[in-house]
């Protein structure tokens, strides 16, 4: 018997049957492992995520890892057994950004694994084989299940191209912060600096490769070559701007809850920066997260601290929001 996670409406779930699908021509059912959670997750469970980003009823889960169990007509047997993670955005592709390697920007609309689509909350998970990125044999599937997050933040390092010697700042010392400080630091800068307010983080921060930890107000403004924004928090988008040297790069990936929180333009134009921002991943910022993974440059695993079975998932959202957790993670072979 498998289960799955249902949110039939913000505020309410249950745990419900779910047979595992039949695989059509190049699917693949896979048996999850571990599946994260994170802020998205709340909101889909709170009713405050955008109506254009969410559908009810709805299983959640973007952010996991697992072990193909079947494949269907058209795809490799050989695929049986293989350790793997997955992209969320389906696609058109046929749209102009699809073809360009980008089904997270579709004109299509929006259509993603865990709001859109059924998600990973649950004993197994149908996918097209194409949004598959298979894993070294032996990989570590808990710390896999955050190469989601990961390669939200390829993309960031992808874009931003920090080079050897130059400095950089990560604004936000929480999950996706301390994903960017393992990336960025295999770029060997000369100075790799997390800011965050809370103290209790500096050690995480530095065991990920920052150099230094300070907080917020402590750093020098205009010294950064690159400064990436992780917190989301009001202001810190500012902020990372304002670190930021002229013709520096800056990327942007929170998204704060006020819409007022707002970068002065003058910052931007007269220090004549180049932003960048995210919303999701492509093929292409997967595979570099998987291959980080693999040579073992991305280490996920540490940033772990509850794993709950999938009855406990009121109480492993409210975990996820504590100030003193890391990645929450559920595990569907937990009891």
């Amino acid at each position: 018997m498998s289960r799955a996670l249902l949110v039939p409406e913000p505020g309410r779930f249950r745990l419900v049957p779910d047979d595992p699908p039949e695989p059509g021509p190049g699917e693949a059912l896979v048996r999850v492992a571990a599946a994260g959670l994170c802020g998205s997750d709340r909101e889909l469970y709170d009713g405050t995520r955008p109506a254009d980003f969410a559908t009810y009823p709805i299983v959640p889960g973007h952010e996991w890892s697992g072990t193909v169990a079947a494949v269907g007509p058209q795809t490799d047997p050989a695929m049986v057994g293989a350790l793997v993670v997955g992209e969320g955005f389906r696609g058109c592709q046929v749209c102009g950004p699809c073809r360009d390697g980008s089904p997270n920007l579709c004109l299509a609309g929006y259509d993603e694994t865990g709001f859109t689509r059924p998600g990973a909350f649950a004993d197994h998970l149908l996918l097209p084989t194409r949004m598959l990125h298979v894993l070294a044999p032996g990989a570590d599937l808990r710390a896999a299940a955050l190469l989601e997050p990961a390669a939200v933040i390829a993309a960031v390092v992808r874009q931003v191209s920090l080079r050897p010697g130059e400095s950089a700042a990560v604004v936000g010392a929480g999950t996706l912060g301390m994903l960017t400080l393992q990336l960025l630091s295999a770029a060997s800068p000369a100075r790799l600096v997390a800011i965050d307010p809370r103290s209790e983080r500096g050690e995480t921060a530095l065991e990920a490769g920052a150099t230094q930890f300070l907080r917020p107000g402590e750093a020098a403004e205009g010294t950064f070559d690159v400064v990436v924004e992780t917190a989301g928090a009001p202001g810190t988008a500012h902020a990372a701007v304002a670190l930021t040297r002229r013709g520096g790069r800056v990327a942007v990936t929170g998204i704060p809850a006020d819409p007022a929180d707002a970068v002065a333009t003058s910052l931007l134009v007269t220090r004549a920066l180049r932003l960048h921002t995210v919303f999701g991943a492509g093929p292409a910022d997967w595979a570099y997260a998987v291959r980080a993974f693999d040579s073992g440059v991305l280490r996920p695993a540490s940033l772990i601290t509850h794993e709950l079975p999938l009855a406990e998932f009121e109480a492993a959202l409210n975990l996820s929001g504590s100030a003193d957790a890391g990645k929450v993670l559920l595990r569907p072979d937990l009891e």
